[in-house]
């Protein structure tokens, strides 16, 4: 059975509802899936679920469509944040893809004393996200909040969500130990920079009660690398693939 095309719309979806498709969207079903009108494809939204559609009309200027059948119900991945250092734009967009496979909910770019990149595309992190989630099988995108300086996001965090700090001068004791003796829960994984955290911002994270750091190990792992690594571990202990 050939697999069917999906792609994100930020529209609602339901039983008999027109689609407005944008143009680049309408040239991939048109020009690279080779449909035509009644071609058959999916859409989701992130919150109505998926659907089977239909293509009612498509043109250089864009497409449109009608929902036919609900296919799956919405579904959202696991309260995990994933808070990261932003690097330079091809290995960012290498973040963003992979944190929406392994079930991140929301991408949250931090800036540390050692970040090289300040700035950062939001739309662009969020383009990746939906890309990702369209290729993978996603019924859902994880929310992308725009960039923030470390010490602020520690300023107002709430305590109740544990936050696993990757801590590449920290002990070598097995990450899996230390993540089994957490409690499932709202939860937060942060990576640092290329360059690693400042002595002061380690100092202060090691001294929040809600932090609990994690070695990965007794190599340096690149920050897009230590990205699937943590999250892949925080999963398997806690999240969804337990």
């Amino acid at each position: 059975m050939t697999r069917r095309s999906r792609l994100f719309v930020d529209q609602p979806l339901d039983r008999s509802a027109d689609v407005a498709l944008a143009r680049a969207q309408a040239h991939y079903l048109a020009t690279v899936m080779r449909l035509k009108a009644g071609g058959a494809f999916h859409l989701f939204n992130g919150r109505d679920g998926e659907w089977l559609a239909r293509l009612r009309t498509v043109g250089k200027r864009g497409a449109e469509a009608i929902c036919v059948e609900k296919l799956a119900e919405p579904h959202l991945p696991p309260d995990i944040d994933y808070l990261f250092a932003p690097v330079k734009a091809a290995r960012l967009d290498f973040i963003a893809q992979k944190a929406t496979e392994m079930g991140a909910r929301r991408l949250r770019p931090v800036i540390t004393a050692r970040t090289v990149v300040a700035r950062i595309k939001t739309e662009r992190l969020r383009a990746n996200a939906i890309e990702a989630a369209e290729q993978c099988n996603l019924v859902a995108i994880p929310e992308v909040l725009p960039e923030e300086p470390l010490a602020q996001v520690l300023d107002r965090w709430e305590t109740a969500r544990r936050l696993v700090f990757c801590d590449e001068a920290g002990c070598g004791t097995s990450p899996l130990v230390t993540l089994k003796s957490l409690q499932p829960g709202p939860l937060a994984v942060l990576v640092g920079p290329e360059g690693g955290f400042a002595p002061e911002e380690r100092e202060r994270l090691l001294g929040l009660p809600c932090v609990t750091p994690v070695s990965l190990g007794p190599r340096i792992l690149r920050a897009d690398t230590a990205a699937v690594a943590i999250l892949a571990l925080v999963q398997a202990m806690l999240g969804d693939w337990r």
